[in-house]
């Protein structure tokens, strides 16, 4: 077959109108700005992820990609502010499961439908909880044996600190106390690092949260880290036993964070999102900044972000049965 030069004219007419096209669509698929959404302050675990992953949105997702902290009512008021926002892929909710797995077990209504108000885009990372206590606590209390020791013995000041009533660090704490017999006061805050601020202070005993809310403080000298929740001891904390190690039988907890946007999204947006959050979770810079703040990178497709908070919101009803606990009391 011969190639005529008019041939050729036509297919780089052709080339030139098809790359017209395919530019086009990208300028119509392209986000604006991107905000992500999260319930906790600045500083913080949720927020370093936020941050982490904003970073790598622009300009390939959006032209620009920010983070905003809408904190209070224990992370609610982050996902309402999603569940409100136009489904056009540039209000990203990210959240820990509690607000989406445990809280419809602890309030009789919530502001929010955890399975039909919001949808998920891709899993953010995964991370261990810390129990640390602070110079309020005597420096011979190394073990939770030995805190829970001190509660008895100083019940005035038996208490501890968590990010939010109702959540996971809430509760393991209120599990050891059921555990043990022993009654420990809960605090919530409006965040880990608010807790660790007044339990470094001296006026907060200990705080129960991510492992890596504690890393910077630990460093200092300013908090002692008592025991991790993993299956086996984290690798953020490898010299911390764990509390089966401990010798708390079955008392193993994880945790994760997720990214969703609103109902109503569109799938094809979803799925655009999803391939640009999985890339930006697997970039290294993405990788070592969460490992910073004890927090391991993982990403998921929406279907098994799906099945996951199914799994955990099954799993924390009984749980929530035998602490008693409920938010509306």
């Amino acid at each position: 077959m011969n190639t005529t030069r008019r041939d050729v004219l036509q297919a780089g007419a052709a080339a030139a109108l098809l790359g017209g096209i395919l530019g086009q669509a990208q300028a119509q698929a392209q986000v604006e700005q991107l905000k992500i959404i999260t319930g906790f302050p600045p500083g913080g675990t949720s927020d370093t992820i936020c941050r982490r992953v904003a970073e790598k949105m622009a300009p390939g997702y959006a032209k620009t990609a920010l983070v905003e902290n809408k904190t209070g009512a224990g992370g609610q008021i982050a996902v309402q502010t999603v569940r409100i926002a136009p489904p056009d892929g540039s209000v990203v909710l990210q959240t820990p499961m509690s607000m989406l797995g445990i809280y419809p077990h602890i309030y009789k209504k919530l502001p929010y439908d955890p399975v039909n108000d919001v949808l998920p885009v891709t899993l953010g990372c995964t991370f261990d909880f810390g129990f640390a206590v602070g110079p309020a606590v005597p420096a011979n209390v190394k073990s939770i044996q030995d805190f829970v020791a001190w509660c008895k013995a100083n019940p005035d000041k038996a208490n501890f600190g968590s990010p939010a009533a109702g959540s996971t660090p809430h509760f393991i704490g209120a599990l050891l106390s059921k555990h043990f017999g022993v009654e420990i006061r809960h605090i919530a805050f409006r965040g880990t690092q608010p807790a660790i601020l007044d339990m470094i202070g001296g006026q907060l005993s200990a705080v129960s949260g991510p492992i890596g809310e504690f890393t910077q403080h630990i460093q200092a000298g300013k908090c002692r880290l008592l025991a991790a929740s993993g299956p086996k001891r984290s690798i953020f904390a490898p010299g911390t036993p764990t509390l089966v190690e401990q010798g708390i039988k079955d008392f193993v907890f994880d945790e994760w964070f997720g990214f969703y946007v609103p109902a109503k999204t569109p799938a094809d947006v979803i799925n655009r999102l999803n391939t640009a959050m999985r890339a930006a979770l697997a970039a290294p810079e993405t990788v070592n900044g969460l490992a910073q703040m004890g927090l391991e990178a993982k990403s998921s497709t929406p279907a098994e972000l799906a099945a996951r908070l199914k799994a955990d919101t099954d799993k924390w009803g009984p749980l929530v049965k035998t602490i008693g606990f409920t938010a509306d009391a």
